[in-house]
């Protein structure tokens, strides 16, 4: 308590012999910063959803539309906020974004140390990946010739870095959860999606490519 008065805490993250200087604990609960979030998540999703109603896209289109979308802007707003604010744990304010950071590293405290491979990555995707993301739900919409390209490209940097992410936690001890809760409902539960769901858009993108090329082929031969 005395610490607290002092304007000092002690951070709840792993090891805790982690240094964070003039860290600020949460001030939003978890309910509090997953609500706003699974909300704008879903009203983005339903209206992209909606609005690519009214044109002759497949149902397949339009979902990944609605992912590219979400995930494109998950990139650029939360990902490159975490990337370029290195002091978003001694925020004095209810920052939404510098909350869910400082919730999200109770599943990964790589987060609030600022790992340099956790930065790297992150600030590649968000630079990179976000902005690719979007054009990808340009590409669909209109359906461009390089669309199938531009998502299998996407989704390989997308498992790349969620190798990248999973594989050194496990080289460094896989210990940087505050408990089992939010290791599975953060670092395995929140990352799961990036990895099954480009996955099966770069199988699916794949085999157009490849249909594409046999087809091709099949009207040069004859």
């Amino acid at each position: 308590m005395a610490a607290a008065e002092a304007g000092h805490w002690e951070h709840p993250y792993v090891p805790k012999d982690l240094k964070l200087p003039d860290y600020v604990p949460c001030f939003l609960s978890q309910k509090d910063i997953l609500v706003p979030y699974l909300g704008t998540s879903f009203l983005l999703v339903s209206l992209i959803w909606l609005f690519s109603g009214r044109s002759k896209l497949s149902k397949t289109d339009r979902l990944l539309m609605c992912w590219w979308a979400f995930t494109g802007l998950t990139h650029i707003i939360l990902e490159g906020y975490f990337a370029f604010s290195p002091d978003f744990y001694k925020e004095k304010t209810p920052h939404f974004l510098a909350e869910v950071w400082k919730e999200y590293s109770k599943g990964d405290s790589r987060y609030a140390g600022r790992d340099a491979g956790i930065v790297t990555v992150e600030g590649i995707t968000a630079v990179l990946e976000g902005p690719a993301s979007l054009l990808a739900v340009y590409a669909i919409a209109t359906r461009k010739p390089y669309s199938y390209i531009l998502q299998f490209a996407v989704c390989l940097g997308q498992l790349y870095g969620c190798l990248l992410y999973f594989i050194t936690a496990f080289l460094e001890g896989d210990n940087f959860a505050t408990s089992p809760y939010y290791y599975w409902a953060y670092y395995v539960g929140a990352n799961s999606s990036w990895v099954v769901i480009p996955l099966l858009i770069a199988i699916r993108s794949w085999k157009k490519i490849t249909a594409a090329l046999q087809a091709e082929k099949k009207m040069k031969t004859r």
